[in-house]
């Protein structure tokens, strides 16, 4: 099983990102991600100083969306990045949630459509292609062509999404899928919505990676791993789809007083009313705990386990347990 952390900005500043990053190659991880929000610390450039700091761990954007992102800029970015990094990128595109494009007035119902074409777009540039589009999302001329030649002309996009339709997209077009684990026993019916899309195309399901995204709080002991947690649960729970909610048995009806809060700027307010029924969403505990149930999830069909969130009350200590007892447990060493 692949393993991959998502460094967010809430674990520091743009430098102690990077440098949780080198611990990470360190600990023996395979990728790094850094989530792409508009309106958090930019995910782009987090990414090169990784790029940098690194040698041998590939390093992807997750949730980089068609919406606040033109295609020609995506398709640059992971060209040019795969060539400073000696091929080492990755793209998740798509998105998560409509609703951080909807902030800025932006109407995502053609979301299945719009990432679609993005795909199409971004896999034309990079394999040398002049794109010309004459449709409703995209028309582009025939000057819309790369001006610098890509490392490779196919580095790995694996499609982000939610909801079964951007599920079975990513099954039918992308190397492979993102889907939130959220709690991660709630990933089995994903995986399958994104092999039915496979299947459908035409495509050996076996050959996609399944990139299951999980939230983590890990601590030698299992001590203080739900309060770091508790401010993203608030943050970001009440976007989950209800069907991975229903599996811990929780609504998004326990959920919308959360969301109240965090919209009326209340955060500490919202993280105190995180319940403990709550916390399992994410994986917490101690480092056995957390690898047994990471390892329950490859017979879910999950292939390549994405560690974000809080990581545990020290990140560093977190990164640490993950390379001296998760990863080895996870690959039977």
């Amino acid at each position: 099983m692949k393993i991959s952390v998502r460094l967010v900005q809430y674990l520091g500043s743009p430098r102690d990102v990077v440098q949780l990053a080198i611990e990470a190659e360190q600990a023996g991880v395979d990728e790094i991600w850094v989530p792409h929000d508009p309106f958090m610390s930019n995910a782009w450039t987090i990414q090169t100083a990784i790029a940098e700091a690194t040698e041998r761990v590939a390093v992807g954007s997750l949730g980089t969306n068609p919406y606040t992102t033109d295609p020609s800029e995506i398709a640059t970015h992971l060209a040019t990045l795969d060539l400073l990094s000696g091929g080492r990128a990755v793209l998740g595109l798509g998105l998560h949630t409509t609703s951080m494009v909807e902030w800025l007035g932006l109407d995502a119902a053609d979301v299945v459509e719009r990432t679609r074409a993005s795909v199409e777009i971004v896999r034309a540039l990079l394999r040398g292609e002049t794109v010309v589009r004459r449709g409703l999302l995209y028309a582009w001329s025939d000057e819309c062509a790369l001006r610098f030649e890509p490392l490779r002309p196919d580095p790995p996009i694996l499609v982000a999404g939610f909801g079964s339709d951007l599920l079975r997209l990513a099954g039918e077009i992308g190397d492979g899928a993102m889907p939130m684990a959220t709690p991660p026993e709630s990933v089995g019916p994903l995986v399958e919505d994104v092999f039915a899309g496979a299947k459908a195309a035409g495509r050996d399901p076996s050959d996609l990676e399944i990139a299951a995204c999980a939230w983590l709080s890990v601590s030698a002991g299992g001590h203080g791993t739900g309060d770091p947690l508790r401010p993203m649960i608030a943050t970001f729970a009440p976007y989950l789809e209800e069907r991975a909610l229903e599996s811990v048995g929780l609504t998004l009806e326990e959920l919308a007083p959360l969301r109240t809060l965090v919209e009326a700027g209340r955060l500490e307010q919202a993280a105190a009313a995180v319940t403990e029924p709550m916390l399992a969403l994410a994986l917490t505990g101690t480092p056995d705990a957390v690898a047994d149930r990471i390892s329950a999830l490859r017979d879910l069909g999950v292939t390549h386990v994405s560690l974000g969130g809080p990581l545990g009350p020290d990140p560093h200590e977190a990164i640490r347990l993950l390379g001296e007892h998760i990863v080895p447990a996870l690959r039977g060493t």
